[in-house]
């Protein structure tokens, strides 16, 4: 499965040629809720060594509550995020919403990250979830 995604302005394009994504699902990190500005994130997370992007990127460097750096990633020219990189992890975080439409339809989320900062009203719960970031 080759998983490809752009931008809102198209600027920014990705592809991570994987067999499938190591996870699917929501990010409810306080993090992504700012980020997405929403009430979490759609996270496809891929190996970074399968991931390759043209495009200008803008990299943000935050820290995670571990202290370690986390860099979220937005095109510079439309301010799209695409993707969340922490830097002690051999994966990056897409962000579902970039990837190219008939790829993010047919998406089967069934994790939730984070839970730890889910919003009360957030009803759904997928099968497998996790107060913060699995191991």
């Amino acid at each position: 499965m080759v998983l490809t995604g752009h931008c809102l302005c198209k600027a920014v394009t990705f592809k991570a040629d994987v067999e499938e994504p190591l996870l699917t699902g929501y990010d409810h990190c306080d993090d992504c809720q700012r980020q997405s500005g929403s009430t979490y994130s759609l996270v496809v997370v891929v190996p970074k060594d399968k991931l390759t992007t043209e495009g200008p990127i803008k990299k943000w460097k935050g820290t995670a509550d571990s202290g370690n750096s986390v860099y979220r990633w937005f095109c510079s020219e439309c301010g799209s995020p695409i993707a969340h990189d922490p830097e002690a992890a051999p994966v990056i975080a897409l962000k579902g919403g970039c990837l190219d439409s008939p790829i993010k339809k047919a998406l089967k989320p069934t994790t939730e990250i984070w839970t730890h900062g889910k919003l009360p009203f957030c009803q759904e719960k997928l099968e497998h979830p996790f107060e913060y970031m699995p191991n």
